[in-house]
């Protein structure tokens, strides 16, 4: 289903009964990053996926996307549906407009988890690492993708995930090289969130990879401990939801339980 949000087509779903569970995809990631977590989860939930702008069939809207502009979109699909309250579970990027979107929503939120994220703002290597991305893809927009998908695996898992990898970069280059850009530039301006989760009572979860090559495992769970955060430790990568995907199924199933 598409809803216009500012002139921008966002595109969603909207199935099953129950508790509603909004399941907000990562970075050159799309809706469809849940194909396979999604029908265990709805024999006894609402689920919601969205495509964030930029991403999948959403559109761009301008040229910097902050975690507050993302926020603002799901808002909208979320009011449109006339869901009062819900359970976010976010994959890295999508963990960081989570909790963008709790801070503006507190009162809406059975529960939070962050799958693979964090509510850190990017240190300033990160930062710069996205800078010069956002410059390099302009010229090499393919390739760059392509290497970005690779990069977010256990290195022993590549070709164990041959096929699944090359499903993930074909889903990947549906983003456009403006919704790449837009993304990396608000990623960069995100800031510490720490406090939306160690100030407020509502059910959270960390889903930390222990071999995860884009956030480090000791600093994953030390933010856990620090704002009292319930966590679950995978021991491979960044991509849980398919090098781990049956235990995560298990977890979410569990925490959406009790949420």
């Amino acid at each position: 289903m598409i809803l216009n949000f500012k002139n921008a087509n966002i595109f969603y779903t909207d199935e099953g009964k129950g508790s509603a569970v909004v399941l907000i995809h990562g970075f050159l990631e799309n809706a469809t990053m849940w194909d396979e977590i999604k029908p265990e989860l709805i024999k006894k939930n609402r689920i919601i996926t969205i495509d964030l702008l930029g991403h999948g069939k959403s559109d761009c809207l301008g040229y910097v996307h902050t975690m507050q502009m993302f926020s603002e979109s799901i808002e909208a699909v979320l009011k449109h549906l006339k869901i009062r309250k819900c359970i976010l579970v976010g994959h890295s990027l999508g963990g960081y407009i989570s909790l963008a979107y709790t801070k503006m929503n507190i009162t809406k939120i059975k529960g939070l988890c962050l799958l693979n994220s964090t509510s850190y703002e990017d240190s300033k290597e990160r930062k710069d690492l996205r800078t010069r991305a956002n410059k390099m893809v302009q010229n090499n927009f393919e390739n760059m993708v392509k290497l970005s998908i690779s990069n977010l695996f256990h290195q022993e898992n590549l070709a164990a995930f041959k096929n699944e990898i090359s499903k993930i970069k074909k889903e990947a280059l549906q983003t456009s090289l403006q919704g790449y850009i837009a993304a990396n530039e608000g990623m960069k301006l995100r800031t510490n969130t720490n406090a939306v989760l160690s100030e407020n009572n509502f059910k959270k979860l960390i889903v930390i990879g222990e071999k995860d090559p884009v956030l480090d495992y000791k600093t994953s769970l030390d933010e856990a401990k620090k704002t009292n955060s319930e966590f679950v430790v995978f021991p491979d990568g960044h991509m849980s939801h398919i090098e781990n995907k049956n235990e995560l199924i298990t977890v979410l199933k569990e925490f959406v339980k009790k949420c």
